[in-house]
C-alpha cells in the first residue's frame, strides 16, 4: 500500500464551558488563539507548523468530536476516500475549511471521527512571534508548558485489536505494539503510527456501551526537563497532576497526565524512539513487563480508566468480565509492580 497519511494536525474537543477551556490552554498550557469562527476557537503551540492544532467548540459534555490527518499527497487523498468508501464507509467532502483545503470527512466503524486533507495554510509567526530560527513556525512560548507541537491522540474501542486492523488494513497505520493480559489473552491497548514516532495513535479496550469515545490527547515538549516543568506549572496553578510524571515501557515515552477544565484528559510527554522499519512486527507485551509504567513502582489511578463522554460502566479495558476478575480487567495496572 502507499503511504496514504502524513501526521495528526489538529483534534476539535467539545466543552460544556468554551471560555474556561481556553483561557486554561491559553494561561497554563501556553497555547495562542488564532482565530474566533462559528462559535469555535482554534489554538496553536508555537511549533505546530500549521494555523491550529486545538478547536474548542461548545458541547454538552467533554469530547473528542474530530482528530484530523493531512495526507501525503493530493492523490493520497482521493485513494483513502476511495479505501475508506471500498471497506463499506461512506464520508462527505467539503471543499474548504478554516486552514486547510478540500476534506473527506468520516466515521469509522468504531465510531470516531476523522477528516481528511492535504491542502493546508503554513503558519509563519510575525513581528514579536517571529522566530530567530527559520525553520521554526513561531518563537518559542514564553508562558505556560509551552510544548512544541500535538503529538498523538488515543480513543477507546471495544476491540482494539478490530479497530488497528482496520485502520492498518484501510488507511495504512503501522501496528506498533500490543498490551496482552498476562491471562485470559485479552488485549487491552494498541499503538499504531502514520510515520516514524513510536505512535499517534492509541487504543484503549472500551467496555462501555458508547461507541466513538476518547481517552486523552498529547502534547509534546523537547525534554524531560521540561516535563518536570511541566508538573510544577501544573501544581503551581492549582492543576492536580492525574499520573506521573513516569516513563511508558510501549513507546519509551515519559508522561504526565492532567485535566483540563471540562475534564478532558491532557498528556504532556517526551523521549521516545523513532522507528523506520517498512516491515515492523508489532511486540506483544504485558502489564508485568512495565509496558505502562516501565519502573513498575506505582500503580495507574483507576480514574485513569475514564474516557470521554462518560458512560455506563468502566470506560477504558474491560471486555467479557468474567466473576472474580473484574479489577484485573478494569484496571491491569491497579496493583505497584505491574507497570
Amino acid at each position: 500500500m502507499i503511504q496514504l497519511l502524513n501526521q495528526l494536525t489538529h483534534v476539535r474537543l467539545a466543552t460544556p464551558d468554551v471560555e474556561a477551556s481556553v483561557a486554561f490552554y491559553q494561561e497554563q498550557i501556553g497555547m495562542q488563539v488564532t482565530d474566533r469562527a462559528d462559535g469555535a476557537v482554534y489554538l496553536r503551540n508555537w511549533g505546530d507548523y500549521y494555523r491550529y492544532s486545538l478547536v474548542i467548540a461548545e458541547g454538552p459534555e467533554p469530547a473528542l468530536e474530530v482528530m484530523a490527518w493531512r495526507t501525503q499527497s493530493a492523490d493520497a487523498l482521493e485513494e483513502a476516500a476511495r479505501r475508506i468508501e471500498a471497506a463499506g464507509i461512506v464520508g462527505t467532502w467539503t471543499e474548504s475549511k478554516l486552514g486547510h483545503g478540500r476534506s473527506y470527512t468520516f466515521t469509522g466503524p468504531y465510531g470516531h471521527t476523522m477528516e481528511l486533507f492535504w491542502e493546508v495554510e503554513r503558519f509563519h509567526g510575525e513581528g514579536d512571534n517571529a522566530s530567530t530560527y527559520p525553520d521554526r513556525p513561531a518563537r518559542r512560548s514564553r508562558d505556560g508548558v509551552a510544548p512544541r507541537s500535538l503529538d498523538h491522540v488515543t480513543i477507546a474501542a471495544s476491540d482494539v485489536r478490530g479497530f488497528a486492523a482496520w485502520y492498518s488494513e484501510t488507511l495504512g497505520f503501522r501496528i506498533m505494539a500490543h498490551t496482552t493480559l498476562e491471562h485470559g489473552g485479552t488485549s487491552v491497548f494498541t499503538v499504531l503510527t502514520t510515520n516514524e514516532k513510536s505512535h499517534d495513535l492509541g487504543v484503549v479496550l472500551d467496555g462501555s456501551s458508547r461507541a466513538g469515545r476518547a481517552n486523552h490527547f498529547a502534547y509534546w515538549v523537547d525534554t524531560r526537563e521540561d516535563l518536570l516543568r511541566t508538573a510544577d506549572i501544573l501544581m503551581e496553578n492549582g492543576t492536580p497532576m492525574e499520573y506521573g510524571p513516569s516513563i511508558h515501557g510501549i513507546g519509551e515515552q515519559n508522561f504526565l497526565y492532567f485535566r483540563d477544565p471540562s475534564t478532558f484528559r491532557v498528556e504532556v510527554n517526551t523521549g521516545g524512539y523513532r522507528n523506520y522499519v517498512p516491515d515492523w512486527e508489532p511486540y506483544e507485551w504485558h502489564p508485568a513487563q512495565g509496558s505502562n509504567n516501565f519502573y513498575r513502582n506505582s500503580q495507574m489511578p483507576m480514574s485513569m480508566t475514564e474516557s470521554f463522554p462518560p458512560a455506563d460502566g468502566p470506560s477504558a479495558t474491560e471486555e467479557g468480565v468474567l466473576p472474580g476478575t473484574e479489577n484485573d480487567l478494569i484496571n491491569p495496572y491497579a496493583k505497584p509492580g505491574l507497570g
